[in-house]
C-alpha cells in the first residue's frame, strides 16, 4: 500500500511538471524552459541529501549516469515526436510503451501479482491509454517515422525508471543526483549547439522552476515506491501522470476533458483499487 501511494505521488508530481513545463514552453523555446527546470530539479535533489542521505558507489554512479542519459534522450525523442504529429495518437503510444516496459522488466525479475492484481494491470494500461489520448484519435494517422519516434521516446521513459530501480537500495539520492547532473549537462550542450535557435524570449521563470522542482518530487517518489513494492506495479501507476495533467488543463485552462478521457480516469481509479489488493 506504501508503494502505491507513493507511486499515486510520482504520478501527480509528474502530471503536474508536464503542465507547468507546458505552458512555460509556451512562452519560449522549450530548451530555455528546461536549462532553468533541470538546475532546479537538481537543487532540491542536493538539499534532499543531508536528509536521505547518498552513497557514491559504483552502481549508483553507473545506473544514476545511465538514468540521465536515458532521461535527455527522452526528452529530445519526446518533443521530436509531438512536433510531428498527430499528439493524440502518439501521446498514448509514449505512456502505453513506458509503462509496459519496466512492468515486463519487473516479471522477469520474478514478480508475481494476485488475481486482483491480474486484472488491475491490464486496465491500469488501458486506463494510460485513454487518459492521454486527445479528441478525434482516429482523425489522423501518424507517419511510420513518428511511430517510431514515439516508441522510441516511451522506451527512453522507460529506461530511466528501470535504471532508477536497478540502482542500490541503499544509495539514497544519488542516483537521482547523478542522473539530473548528467542530463542537465546534455541539455545545456545541446542549448549552447542550438544558441542561435533558441529566440530571444524570455523564459517563464516561476513555472519552469515549479516544473523542475516537482519533476525532482516525482523521480524521488517512484525511487522510493520502486525499492518498497513491485516494479509491475508502480511503472503503470506512474505512467498515470497525464491524468493528472488533463485535470490541471481543465482546472486552470478550462479545457474540455473528453468522454475518452472521463472513462479513462474512472477505469484508472478501479485498476488502482484492484491494484492496491496485490
Amino acid at each position: 500500500m506504501i508503494a502505491l501511494l507513493l507511486a499515486l505521488g510520482s504520478s501527480l508530481a509528474y502530471g503536474c511538471a508536464d503542465f507547468l513545463g507546458g505552458l512555460g514552453a509556451r512562452k519560449a523555446h522549450v530548451l530555455r524552459t528546461v536549462m532553468i527546470a533541470a538546475p532546479a530539479s537538481l537543487a532540491v535533489e542536493l538539499l534532499l541529501w543531508p536528509f536521505l542521505g547518498a552513497s557514491f558507489s559504483a552502481g549508483a554512479l553507473g545506473w544514476g549516469a545511465a538514468s540521465g542519459i536515458a532521461s535527455a534522450a527522452a526528452f529530445a525523442l519526446l518533443y521530436r515526436t509531438l512536433a510531428i504529429g498527430p499528439m493524440n495518437v502518439l501521446s498514448p503510444v509514449t505512456a502505453l510503451v513506458s509503462a509496459m516496459l519496466p512492468a515486463g522488466v519487473g516479471l522477469l525479475e520474478g514478480e508475481h501479482l494476485s488475481a486482483a492484481g491480474l486484472v488491475g494491470l491490464p486496465l491500469a494500461l488501458v486506463a494510460v491509454v485513454l487518459v492521454s489520448a486527445g479528441h478525434g484519435t482516429g482523425s489522423a494517422r501518424p507517419s511510420r517515422t513518428a511511430l517510431v519516434l514515439a516508441c522510441g521516446a516511451g522506451g527512453a521513459i522507460a529506461l530511466q525508471l528501470i535504471f532508477l530501480h536497478q540502482a542500490p537500495s541503499d544509495s539514497g539520492v544519488a542516483p537521482l543526483i547523478i542522473g539530473r547532473t548528467v542530463s542537465s549537462a546534455v541539455i545545456l550542450v545541446a542549448a549552447g549547439l542550438m544558441y542561435r535557435r533558441l529566440g530571444s524570449e524570455r523564459p517563464a521563470y516561476a513555472m519552469s522552476t515549479a516544473a523542475g522542482v516537482l519533476d525532482s518530487m516525482a523521480n524521488l517518489l517512484f525511487l522510493l515506491a520502486a525499492r518498497s513494492g513491485d516494479l509491475t506495479v508502480v511503472a503503470v501507476i506512474t505512467a498515470l501522470y497525464p491524468a493528472g495533467t488533463v485535470l490541471l488543463a481543465r482546472g486552470v485552462l478550462a479545457e474540455h476533458i473528453h468522454r475518452g478521457q472521463l472513462v479513462g480516469l474512472a477505469t484508472a481509479a478501479v485498476a488502482v483499487s484492484l491494484l492496491a489488493l496485490t
